[in-house]
């Protein structure tokens, strides 16, 4: 079947170049191919896939609501599945951690997020400039590709990308110094050439840009000094927020609260697409209309992000992911000195990942794991990051099992680059 996708679907095609099977089914923490083979998957749909494959409390719910010919599709209007899930996300997300923002239904894309917070940024403070870091991933269209530091995907643009300043990430400029010192320097001196920003937006934990991991010292100074100069704080927790570094929130660790946050991915825990900012109240200045999209209404994905919120309950869900990250990080770090490795591993919660200073190592490291039933991808500006997302209800049994095909697939690396060399 791979033939149809050849010939007829664009050359744009990405992920199904690394991972060349034809996938029919899914379940929990694995996927089947047509030939009937199964998969691990640490991959999760880029971080789409919290719960796993067709968890069973989302998919009755679903079911249900798609028997009874509850309404599909309805823009901004009223539905009930709305309702019900602004009134759980508010009892079970937003009161239990005291925060008060409204909630707007962009379309429903990440990137469209993005561009919505950034618009009612510059609305509210009248200024242009927004502030981004060094390595950051925000989005494929035009607004969210002007504060992604990655070059290649910029140049897909084929416009100029404005009204962006780039900032040092926390660790960019090596341990011995401190990012946020340049950045406030930057803004006090009038001769900086940088305008004042409307907003500064960032990844807790940078994913795509290789599991750059920003302290919550730096955070908390970084909210402080936004706050000093009138600046509007968005944390981007499309890829990991929903659970995936521990809290629901990527940047509770902190102990901030931004002005905007954007959700989308894991949301709807389904993989159905949803997206969701979420403004400070006296931020909410839009007026009727003034950033829309025909499916953010999309009622099936609020019926399967309500069932989804049940996770939340509690704090079992959290708990176990503390536990399975120290699982993962100890593993790893054992692989490197094993095998004898320069490299680093880095991350939080289930969003882990190892740079090798062999920065072609992941890319064979990612080949051979998916031919041993393995999926998981690398990120980083030239991919030398291998990046473990598994599910966050992955079994530990399945867990050590990926880590294992993970060992296997190092040392198959590494002996397939000795014969080469040889």
């Amino acid at each position: 079947m791979q033939h149809i996708f050849e010939e007829h679907e664009s050359e744009v095609r990405g992920y199904c170049r690394s991972f060349p099977a034809v996938f029919a089914s899914a379940k929990g923490a694995w996927m089947t191919d047509t030939e009937g083979r199964r998969y691990l998957d640490f991959f999760c749909g880029a971080g789409v896939l919290n719960y796993g494959h067709n968890p069973d409390r989302l998919k009755q719910a679903l079911m249900a609501y798609l028997m009874r010919d509850g309404i599909t599709h309805t823009l901004d209007m009223y539905s009930e599945a709305k309702g019900q899930f602004i009134e759980r996300f508010q009892q079970l997300v937003l009161q239990p951690r005291g925060l008060s923002y409204k909630l707007q239904f962009p379309g429903p894309t990440g990137t469209n997020a993005v561009e919505a917070a950034l618009k009612l940024a510059r609305k509210v403070t009248g200024r242009e400039q927004v502030v981004s870091f060094t390595n950051a991933f925000h989005g494929m269209s035009l607004g969210s590709l002007a504060v992604t530091g990655n070059s290649f995907k910029r140049a897909g643009a084929g416009v100029p990308l404005n009204h962006a300043t780039f900032m040092p990430f926390d660790g960019y400029m090596g341990s011995d110094t401190d990012t946020l010192d340049y950045f406030e320097s930057v803004l006090a001196d009038n001769g900086s050439g940088t305008q004042h920003p409307a907003a500064v937006i960032l990844e807790t934990v940078q994913a795509e840009g290789g599991v750059n991991v920003a302290s919550a010292d730096w955070l908390r100074r970084l909210r402080e000094i936004t706050q000093r100069h009138g600046i509007v704080l968005i944390v981007d927790d499309i890829q990991v927020g929903c659970g995936r570094t521990g809290g629901f929130f990527s940047f509770e660790e902190a102990s901030i609260v931004p002005d905007i946050v954007t959700l989308s991915k894991s949301l709807s825990g389904y993989g159905l697409p949803l997206a969701l900012v979420l403004i400070k109240p006296e931020l909410d200045q839009w007026t009727p209309g003034e950033h829309n999209g025909t499916f953010r209404g999309h009622c099936p994905a609020f019926v399967t992000a309500t069932a989804a919120l049940e996770y939340w309950r509690d704090t079992q869900l959290q708990e176990a992911v503390a536990s399975k990250a120290t699982l993962v990080q100890t593993r790893l770090q054992r692989m490197l000195q094993q095998h004898g490795i320069k490299g680093t591993v880095r991350g939080r919660g289930l969003i882990q990942g190892v740079e090798f200073a062999d920065a072609g190592l992941a890319q064979r490291v990612s080949k051979a794991c998916f031919e041993a039933g393995l999926v998981i991808e690398t990120a980083g500006i030239n991919d030398q990051v291998l990046k473990l997302l598994p599910s966050l209800t992955i079994r530990e049994g399945e867990l050590a099992q990926g880590l294992d095909i993970i060992d296997q697939g190092l040392q198959q690396a590494l002996d397939d680059g000795l014969r080469r060399a040889a």
